[in-house]
């Protein structure tokens, strides 16, 4: 990839194009009159959250470099991909809504006639270089170009795994509408997307596609693509109703009690895509373990199951130090502690929520026994302390 050659000299001449563009101009003036930036920064809910690794580098160096750990981070063998056709996705869902999970978060949402694609990545690396960086576990179901038409693209940070400059580029060549975060629009202006194109929100506000309202809502996260992480673009998780479907997409997110606040307000949901991948002891505010992942559906819910839940942003990229295929024993070992149903397709494989839902474990082939290092006791105990009781990965 080619540094930018913009005139001038400076860090700005070897700004690489995959760093996007800071929010400048009128929106940056709508980024300071956002009630959740201050100091100079977008804030979390619930208070500041740790962006860097805790604990000594010592400690994580270690956990990364044990042979046996690292031996667990990856498949033994090829993941399977669903060859997804468009003949797949051009028959209507009988029931109305259908949700095809193409890795990590990206996911097609079929949605009473319309079609919303979700942090779609469809390069090889989450990175902003071509020769670095983690690496896909597993080819993509199907070319973008295969996907059809898409009404509406929504991302829901600016992070590489979840906005890739190349998948962009090539979707700024339709005629979709991308929904995004406050800031992040400037990344995409960029890249060749037309601002009138844009749907750029701040948390609680809303947008309308076709027959779909888009609402961004909280999350507990951060952002940042360049060298400088100057906190001026925004993190959302994302609420699309229907006529008869509701759907949520949390992006990346720890667990915080706003999941209650979002279900009470939009909810309750027929499906939610909930990240419950690259969690770590390390790092325990920004992203959440599959029980915290339970959990946070179960908020959604109004406190009870019900709904189906997508297990995402895991088993595409290895991007944290717990085994490649715990996230979905673990989830299993969560979801069926409360009766929850929780679908499991292998990347590209069309689901409805309605129906019939894949829950074959088809990872079970591809990993070593994976340590029950987990106690999911703790989500029919604390309702009153939701966080209190859940124990991260590899801390005991």
């Amino acid at each position: 990839m080619a540094a930018s050659s913009a005139p001038g000299a400076g860090p700005r001449a070897l700004r690489p194009p995959a760093f996007g563009a800071e929010p400048a101009g009128e929106r940056m003036a709508r980024i300071r009159r956002s009630p959740h930036f201050a100091d100079g920064v977008f804030q979390n809910p619930g208070g500041p959250a740790r962006m860097r690794p805790s604990g000594s580098g010592r400690d994580l160096a270690k956990v990364y470099l044990d042979k046996d750990a690292r031996s667990r981070r990856a498949p033994r063998g090829a993941i399977p991909v669903h060859p997804t056709t468009l003949a797949d996705l051009t028959r209507p869902p009988a029931t109305g809504l259908r949700l095809t999970w193409m890795g990590h978060s990206s996911v097609l949402a079929e949605i009473d006639g319309q079609r919303v694609l979700f942090d779609p990545v469809w390069g090889q690396r989450c990175s902003p270089f071509p020769f670095a960086g983690p690496k896909r576990l597993h080819p993509v179901p199907l070319p973008l170009a295969a996907l059809g038409p898409v009404d509406v693209v929504v991302i829901s940070h600016d992070h590489y795994d979840h906005l890739d400059m190349p998948t962009i580029k090539e979707l700024a060549g339709t005629d979709t509408v991308f929904a995004v975060p406050l800031g992040v629009g400037a990344h995409l202006e960029r890249w060749g997307v037309p601002a009138d194109r844009l749907r750029e929100l701040d948390w609680q506000e809303s947008t309308r596609v076709g027959g779909l309202t888009l609402t961004a809502t909280p999350a507990r996260h951060f952002c940042g693509r360049g060298l400088r992480n100057t906190q001026h673009t925004l993190w959302a998780s994302w609420v699309v109703a229907g006529e008869r479907h509701r759907i949520y997409h949390s992006g990346d997110t720890g667990y915080f009690e706003g999941f209650r606040d979002i279900g009470a307000a939009h909810g309750p949901f027929d499906a939610t895509m909930i990240q419950v991948g690259a969690y770590s002891e390390f790092w325990p505010d920004i992203h959440m373990t599959p029980e915290e992942g339970v959990r946070s559906h179960l908020d959604l819910q109004g406190g009870e199951p019900g709904g189906v839940l997508l297990p995402v942003h895991w088993g595409t990229f290895n991007l944290a130090p717990h085994p490649w295929a715990e996230p979905a024993e673990w989830m299993t070992d969560a979801a069926g502690a409360v009766g929850q149903a929780v679908a499991f397709p292998c990347p590209g494989a069309p689901f409805e929520p309605g129906g019939d839902l894949p829950t074959e474990p088809w990872w079970r082939s591809l990993t070593r026994p994976v340590p029950r290092v987990w106690d999911t006791a703790g989500l029919a105990r604390s309702e009153e302390s939701p966080k209190g009781d859940l124990d991260l990965a590899g801390d005991r």
